[in-house]
């Protein structure tokens, strides 16, 4: 898994690449928590070019919500394909994240 931060105005953007699974989570969860005691409320995590999500990755995302929650903050996910759309309906976790169709539209009314 790689990624990439930029910023849109005060919205973190995360682009995540590859799976993200129990070997990487750590990294997506550093890089966050880094962005975070800098001061950013606002994060989007755009799953566009990733197949696959383990239960881990989605420990690591529930985690992060709640920690970004916790100082007045909002993380949204967008592009997820549609096997791992129905993973967060399954687990019910689209009720505790706001998912959009793009990066784009996740952006929109921040």
């Amino acid at each position: 898994m790689s990624f990439q931060v930029s910023k849109n105005d005060d919205v973190t953007l995360i682009e995540v690449e590859g799976q993200l699974i129990v070997g990487n989570r750590q990294d997506l969860k550093n890089q966050v928590m880094e962005q975070l005691e800098g001061g950013d409320l606002k994060f989007v995590i755009d799953f566009a070019n990733t197949g696959y999500i383990d239960s881990s990755g989605l420990g690591v995302l529930v985690s992060l919500s709640k920690k970004i929650r916790e100082q007045g903050g909002e993380l949204r996910l967008s592009s997820l394909n549609d096997d791992l759309r129905t993973l967060f309906e399954l687990t019910k976790l689209d009720t505790l994240f706001k998912i959009t169709n793009d990066k784009e539209e996740a952006l929109e009314g921040f």
